[in-house]
């Protein structure tokens, strides 16, 4: 009676399991941990936008080797203790990639545990110390500061010509990291630091930041928020008639910036890495691709999301099968061209230390658009 009872049990957990397993063999998990609500709601969903528009193109035509994507979500709520929490209950899952997040300090937070487990993250953060630090696993969608800093020194010593600037920045890992890398680079150049403005994440009232710009009236400011914060800092700069040259990266000249900050906006100049601006093809079709499926135009984020799930397709495909391990290996020196792989959009090199080499763009809103002035071509890894 014990034989047939525990075999009516293991038939029945059979039963109940069955259906795990066969989704399990046909699927492939690649989960999402990003930033879906508090201060970098707006970065997060874009980036998860772009996952999703790629993983339902690559799901329609077959998947990966067969295997069709599976991508939950997992909300870091914009904080790092939840982020890290959250990446531990994924990797309990066992999954073949990890996307995101994109804030830096959740990124140094987390990357820990994925290096552990050896499974590789694809992620959004630029923080210059999230790719120095010996991890093989880790791999950018987006310039690290100690490339994107020195093309920005460049063109305002080179093409402005200031002699002084004002620093305005996030105090936050990726805040933090940017302003002493450009203060690196402005310490090379001659250029003197007259204010370094430490903000806060999510922070709503710039008017004695704006005050404090105008008091040392430098012949530019360099401003490195996020991109809510950006667009509050723009429109009080506009509101107390900061006439000086604003000078940014891709935080402060991307679409979403430009659409909540309005015309406070226009003026503004800086480094693009990414955008649906660039006089692309592929990226300008993807464009509108995105806009069609979600309804608005998404910023650089979107892209960085969707190229994500491509190159992790490309890596796949090109090693034959799904070995997590193989594919950071692989990753490492890899070039991938839109002739390769067409939703790559522009070709891409990971280096040793997986950071990303590719063209990017010097940009200018104009009457409420951005406006790509001049191509830069990929620094060399």
């Amino acid at each position: 009676m014990k034989s047939f009872v525990a075999g009516v049990a293991i038939a029945g957990a059979a039963l109940i399991l069955s259906p795990i397993a066969a989704r399990a063999a046909d699927t492939v998990l690649i989960p999402y941990v990003g930033e879906l609500s508090g201060p970098g709601a707006v970065s997060g969903t874009n980036f998860r936008d772009g996952i999703v528009l790629a993983e339902e193109e690559i799901n329609a035509k077959g998947g990966i080797l067969g295997k069709k994507i599976d991508t939950p979500m997992y909300d870091t709520q914009s904080d790092a203790s939840v982020s890290r929490a959250q990446i531990q209950k994924v990797l309990d899952e066992h999954p073949y990639v990890i996307l995101g997040p994109v804030y830096s300090g959740s990124v140094v937070v987390d990357m820990k545990l994925t290096q552990a487990a050896e499974i590789p993250e694809i992620v959004g953060g630029e923080a210059g110390n999230i790719t120095t630090q010996g991890d093989p696993y880790v791999f950018r969608t987006s310039f690290g500061q100690q490339f994107s800093m020195p093309i920005i020194a460049n063109y305002m010593a080179d093409q402005l010509k200031i002699k002084s600037v004002a620093v305005v920045w996030v105090n936050n890992d990726f805040g933090k990291g940017g302003r002493d890398a450009f203060d690196k680079e402005m310490a090379k150049r001659g250029i003197k630091v007259v204010v370094d403005d430490s903000t806060e994440s999510g922070q709503t009232d710039f008017s004695a930041d704006v005050v404090k710009v105008k008091a040392a009236n430098p012949d530019a400011v360099f401003v490195y928020l996020n991109e809510e914060e950006s667009a509050r800092f723009l429109r009080e700069a506009k509101k107390q008639g900061l006439h000086k040259p604003l000078i940014g990266e891709t935080t402060l000249l991307g679409q979403i910036v430009i659409k909540l900050a309005g015309d406070a906006a226009n003026g503004v100049r800086g480094h693009v890495g990414l955008t649906i601006d660039a006089p692309i093809p592929a990226v300008k079709a993807f464009a509108e691709r995105f806009h069609k499926r979600f309804g608005y135009y998404c910023d650089h984020n979107g892209i960085k999301g969707y190229t994500a799930v491509y190159m992790i397709k490309y890596v796949t495909e090109k090693m034959g099968k799904f070995d997590s391990k193989l594919f950071a290996t692989t990753l490492h020196g890899l070039t991938i061209t839109p002739k390769e792989e067409p939703n790559i959009l522009m070709t891409a090199t990971w280096d040793k230390n997986g950071d990303i080499y590719r063209e990017s763009f010097l940009g200018e809103v104009v009457d409420g658009k951005q406006k790509i002035v001049q191509i830069l071509p990929a620094l060399k890894p």
